[in-house]
């Protein structure tokens, strides 16, 4: 059994429910000791833009933001598509510290030695 987890999402702040659960997993992931990393596609990647997710919460009440400062203070890696990025006008400068672009191959490589999670 792997002990490595991708979390991959498509929504952000259009779908803040599945947005948030979808961080949230990759926290609970983590504090249960797996090495996890969040790759963002399409919509979802919005939820690395500086400041955008300050406000973002699913209906169970937990916190975008809260979740994501969770990920980067225990250095998960955070990958943001990066033709999803750069089509949305989304620059590395404007990524949330932690967060960098990630290409196709990372996510396939990533992929074949981990459980993944597609949200």
């Amino acid at each position: 059994m792997t002990n490595n987890v991708v979390i991959v999402v498509s929504c952000g702040t259009d779908n803040p429910n599945r947005a948030t659960r979808a961080i949230h997993l990759a926290t609970v992931a983590h504090k249960e000791g797996k090495n996890v990393t969040l790759f963002l596609l399409d919509e979802a990647v919005y939820l690395v833009k500086k400041d955008l997710i300050n406000y973002l919460r699913a209906a169970t009440g937990d916190i975008a933001d809260d979740l994501m400062t969770y990920l980067q203070a225990h250095e998960v890696p955070i990958l943001a598509c990066t033709p999803c990025a750069k089509a949305r006008r989304i620059s590395e400068d404007d990524l949330i510290d932690g967060a960098r672009y990630g290409t196709a191959a990372e996510l396939i490589q990533l992929s074949c030695d981990a459980a993944v999670i597609s949200l």
